[in-house]
Parts: structure tokens; sequence; C-alpha cells
């Protein structure tokens, strides 16, 4: 299935790419792009979503503003702070002011939620997001899935959280960096195989002993593994660092600004 990019409504906002994946009635999943009817300068333009990348916080504000009224949000989104770990926030534990029932902070790389008008959000600007949905459409869930990420075992703790089987989830590999564009070390490849000897065919030799990463073929094998067969995992045909035009890029740019990554329960 190919994705569909389209700005979302009348009301000036993001450009959008929707999932094309055979999620059920009442579940609503949405990627935001750098282009549309933001306000954020460079070089943060147009549509930055993030606060913590140096941007205008009254640029960020109304950019999220608009993201709401055009795609008819049913809440704001829950954002995170990430910080390429694994901990997953369950939404249905948290109350109206945002903190968890254990009052412990909003670090973390993921969140799920079984409650209709939920938000789940995950920003990126060269990482994985990867969005869950329930068969039956009982549960939501995302992942920030950077390598750091995903050799800990981010996807893992999401799939445990959904507390669904994981033969009835679906899952949408949101835009990343694309392995011809991502260099790493092999710090990263031994990361992998020290669990999974197979992850070595998501690696192809580079330049001075290093390695072109292909984070979809990782995420892929994770998922395989956790049983969300391959004919349930959708996505993963962009790459975050060859189109500009639409994407931003940290490791291209540097200094930019953040995606947006949504899914919910209508």
């Amino acid at each position: 299935m190919r994705e569909r990019v389209t700005s979302a409504s009348a009301v000036s906002g993001p450009d959008i790419i929707f999932p094309r994946w055979p999620a059920p009635a009442g579940i609503r999943a949405a990627f935001t792009l750098r282009a549309g009817g933001g306000v954020s300068q460079p070089p943060f333009d147009a549509c930055n979503i993030a606060t913590h990348v140096g941007d205008d916080p009254h640029a960020v504000a109304e950019n999220r503003a608009r993201l709401r009224a055009s795609l008819e949000l049913p809440a704001e989104p829950f954002w995170l702070e990430q910080v390429h770990g694994n901990r997953v926030i369950d939404l249905d534990t948290v109350d109206s002011d945002g903190r968890a029932a254990s009052d412990s902070p909003g670090a973390a790389d993921a969140v799920v939620t079984r409650a209709a008008g939920r938000v789940c959000a995950i920003q990126v600007a060269d990482c994985m997001p990867v969005l869950f949905a329930a068969a039956d459409g009982s549960a939501v869930g995302a992942a920030h899935a950077g390598w750091r990420g995903l050799a800990g075992g981010v996807l893992e703790a999401t799939v445990r959280a959904m507390e669904t089987p994981p033969g009835e989830l679906l899952a949408w590999l949101g835009p990343a960096v694309g392995q011809a564009h991502y260099e790493v070390g092999e710090e990263v490849r031994a990361a992998f195989m020290a669990t999974d000897a197979g992850a070595a065919a998501a690696f192809t030799a580079g330049q001075q002993g290093r390695w072109q990463c292909d984070l979809y073929a990782l995420a892929r094998r994770k998922l395989a593994a956790l049983g969300v067969s391959g004919p349930c995992v959708f996505g993963g045909s962009w790459c975050t660092y060859a189109d500009a035009g639409r994407f931003f890029s940290y490791r291209r740019d540097g200094r930019c600004g953040r995606m947006a990554a949504l899914v919910w329960r209508a």
C-alpha cells in the first residue's frame, strides 16, 4: 500500500501523510510534513511541532493549534519527552494534567491507549516512528524507534503495553532516514547482533569500517520475532534525508524542526 500525501483539510495546517494500512473503523493516523500552513521561520520552516529545538515557542504553539484544527483532533496530543529509551506511558493512567498515576515525568519513547479521544504522538526528524493498532480497534500505540530505541527494546515494550496478542496487531513504519544515508559505527551493528545474529542482513559495508544501517529492516525483524507478522506491517518506503522538500532531517541539516506521527481512537 502506498501512503497518500495531502493537505489535511481546508483549515490551514501542515501537509500530511495518511498511512495506508487496514486499520479498523474508528482508528485514525497521520504523519505531518515540514510544508504546509505553518508559521515557523528557517531553519524550522514551516511546520515544526517541537518545543525543544530552539524554535520560537509562539510559532510552535500556533503550528500545534493548526495541526489540531486541520485533523480535527479530539484532544491535544500527548507530547513525550523522548530520550531514546524504552519506557512506555499508558495514557489510560494519565490524569487531565498530564501526570501519570505514579507521578512520574513524561520522559518516555512510546505511548499506548485503549480509550477513545486520546492522541498518541511521536516527534521525529530521522528516527523511525512506529504506529500500532489492534485489529479489532480496541487499542493504539506509538513508538520512537531510532537505533538506540530499537536495540534497547522499545518495540518489545510497546507491544507488551498494548495488551493485545501480537498476531492481532497492525504496525506502520513511518518516514525515517534510509539505509543509503544512514552511516553508523561498528558499535551499532554489534548492539543488534548481540541478540540477533541475523540482524547482520540489515547492514551493508561502508567506508573505513563503517556500516549503512537499514532501520526499516531492523524494525521488521523485531516485529516478526514478537509475532507481528510481515503481512501486518506497512509503510517503510520513505527516506527523510533524501527528501528535503517533505521532511526534516537532523542528520542532513543539524538544526531543524520535527514532524509528528499521530494515532488515536476516534
